[in-house]
């Protein structure tokens, strides 16, 4: 059989200045996305003064160069451009009026290219080098690219020799292209962003939620550079995200991703785009492990859904106290709009084990509360209340689903920078979304033990967080109580007390962390927190000693679960400076006797009407436990 001989690809290569005869006034051009912009082509598009070149209309998902952007807002007779993203450099120009948003669903745009809703009349796109078979690839921004070529009646491919041939759904034919140009402009690059100490606490607090085996949707910035760097020890780490960026690769090279728990391209990390660094970019030629695939793929919900474990992380830019967000604007804005979160959002909620967090810090640059009493001022808004899962700041995280109003509220205060707090109670109260004798402890945000943060593994696979308790946690604590025995509650508390009102409950989870300590542990139960134990000591008057008092779930004894709270409890106490601990047991409670005979300690123990008053002192003990407590 003859050999079809190879296409003489080379006689296709023009000047710039031939495309742009070609081009007639009002067409439509589509330009490729991103780091993916044809930048020399573009650089001529918008500086030659040819008479054709007149009310064109320039169609571009995200415009991350500075070309287009301010050419069009000089010359708005001559360029006018439609985004389908409000970020980076775009948003200033739709401001203005010189720019045109479309509002939509990433997952969307594809159709409206191919019914003809978005007319496309001409494409340049950036390629790679053909191949020996005439083979190029798009590189790091598969989008729409194809299915612009295929509506355009011109159409033209942008050789750059530094663009990365990519694996998946990139590979066009020169066959495709009716010219082609040689590209005398650099790739767009961007170098690493840089980590603060909030941007590195908040990720710390996102990563404790991450599981091994989950799949994340990132995109760029410097919560994301810092939430890497967290993620390293995990395992099994899948990646389906709109943006591949340096920190992906990382988690790759350093084996915490592997994909090898997806179902849905098995092995694979999927991506639309790629942003970063040359190093990135290198690392991305011919990489099988990488895989781009077009933005319906990737943002279709029902295809995120089959996904298990998916964990979308977007950053805020505020949130008001009945679940509201604000989501950033202007230049240098790199992450989704309302439509795309939808989408990631109705993704997580159908995936099994699906998380959807928000993030970002307490405070703005100029030291005001990012959250907020209402949002209704700000612009970019994303109001599902409904689809909020968890709210993170560096002072914790807020659990939404399944949550009251007034519960959210709370859990919001409770993770708002501690100058705020006061402030925020007294405006929820009076907006009545707080309870109006809603108690508030003074400064109590700032002496919150943030450093008491245990993920223990128990001897049957019970997993249990430890943390000290927190004023949200008024409902789970009552829901505590009404799961006892009778016999329980009269363990605890030395009387049958039959009701928990919130007079009472709230005067119990607000803790005066100076004085005294309540640790508590929880377990997550389809997405949601459940308090199965709690521990707490009071400084008697002398400070130096401290009464305990322990509970745990009936459901979850015989588990080591006291102990582990115990011990927990007591290196605090030490650490406080406590030198000695009280207890009153009643003689029939045998469990917790045990739990307090398992200590290292000298005990005194007198028995008097039924009650063993137990007395520990710390001053001796068995060596084991001091380095357990030094680890």
């Amino acid at each position: 059989m003859q050999k079809t001989p190879e296409p003489d690809w080379k006689q296709k290569i023009v000047e710039p200045a031939q495309v742009l005869s070609k081009i007639e006034p009002g067409m439509s051009i589509f330009l490729g996305t991103g780091v993916a912009e044809p930048r020399t082509m573009v650089k001529h598009l918008m500086s030659t003064q040819l008479a054709n070149l007149c009310d064109l209309e320039l169609i571009q998902i995200i415009s991350l160069g500075d070309i287009v952007s301010l050419s069009v807002s000089q010359n708005k007779q001559k360029f006018r451009l439609k985004t389908f993203f409000s970020g980076w450099l775009a948003s200033e120009a739709i401001t203005a009026g010189s720019v045109d948003m479309i509002p939509c669903q990433f997952s969307s745009i594809p159709r409206l290219v191919a019914s003809g809703a978005i007319k496309i009349d001409a494409a340049f796109v950036q390629i790679s080098p053909p191949d020996d078979a005439g083979f190029s690839s798009l590189g790091v921004a598969v989008d729409i690219a194809k299915q612009a070529m295929e509506k355009a009646s011109l159409v033209v491919g942008e050789i750059n020799e530094s663009v990365p041939r990519t694996m998946g759904a990139t590979f066009v034919h020169v066959n495709d292209f009716h010219y082609l140009i040689k590209a005398t402009e650099p790739l767009i690059y961007f170098p690493r962003w840089p980590v603060d100490k909030i941007a590195d606490k908040v990720a710390a607090n996102i990563a404790s939620v991450i599981e091994d085996g989950s799949c994340l949707s990132f995109f760029t910035g410097s919560l994301y550079e810092a939430l890497g760097k967290h993620l390293k020890h995990k395992r099994n780490l899948g990646v389906h995200t709109y943006t591949f960026t340096d920190i992906l690769m990382d988690l790759i090279k350093c084996g915490a991703v592997t994909n090898n728990k997806k179902k849905f391209f098995h092995g694979k990390s999927l991506a639309a785009y790629a942003q970063g660094t040359p190093e990135l970019m290198h690392w991305l030629h011919n990489n099988p492990l990488i895989e781009f695939q077009s933005i319906e793929l990737i943002s279709d919900h029902l295809k995120l859904g089959l996904i298990d474990k998916i964990v979308v992380i977007l950053p805020a830019r505020k949130v008001d106290l009945t679940g509201n967000i604000a989501l950033h604007v202007g230049k240098g804005n790199v992450t989704a709009g309302p439509g795309q979160i939808q989408e990631l959002f109705a993704g997580a909620e159908r995936s099994r084990g699906g998380r959807a967090i928000f993030a970002m810090a307490s405070r703005n640059l100029k030291n005001e509360s990012n959250i907020l009493l209402s949002v209704d001022n700000y612009p970019n808004q994303f109001t599902i209340r409904e689809s909020l899962d968890l709210i993170v700041t560096e002072y914790g995280i807020a659990p939404f689903f399944g949550k009251s109003v007034r519960e959210r509220a709370q859990a919001l205060i409770d993770i708002a920078h501690p100058d705020d707090r006061a402030d925020l109670v007294r405006k929820a109260k009076e907006a009545r979304i707080l309870y109006a004798d809603q108690i508030y402890l003074q400064d109590s945000g700032h002496f919150y033990p943030d450093k008491i943060k245990i993920l223990h593994t128990f001897f049957d696979g019970t997993k249990v967080f430890f943390r000290a308790i927190k004023p949200s946690d008024e409902e789970a604590m009552r829901s505590l109580f009404y799961r006892f025995s009778d016999d329980t509650v009269f363990y605890r508390y030395f009387s049958p007390i039959k009701t928990m009102p919130h007079s009472k409950m709230q005067e119990y989870v607000n803790v005066d962390y100076r004085r005294d300590m309540s640790i508590v542990g929880v377990i997550d139960e389809a997405g949601t927190e459940r308090i199965i134990a709690e521990g707490r000591y009071s400084r008697q008057p002398d400070h130096t000693l401290a009464d305990t008092a322990f509970v745990v779930d009936e459901k979850f004894t015989n588990k080591g679960i006291a102990s582990f709270l115990m011990e927990t409890l007591i290196k605090y106490a030490r650490e406080q400076g406590i030198i000695g601990i009280s207890a009153d047991v009643l003689c029939d409670n045998k469990s917790m006797l045990k739990v307090y005979e398992k200590l290292p300690f000298t005990i005194q123990s007198r028995l008097e009407m039924g009650v063993y008053h137990l007395l520990i002192n710390f001053s001796e003990e068995d060596a084991s436990f001091a380095e357990k407590e030094n680890q």
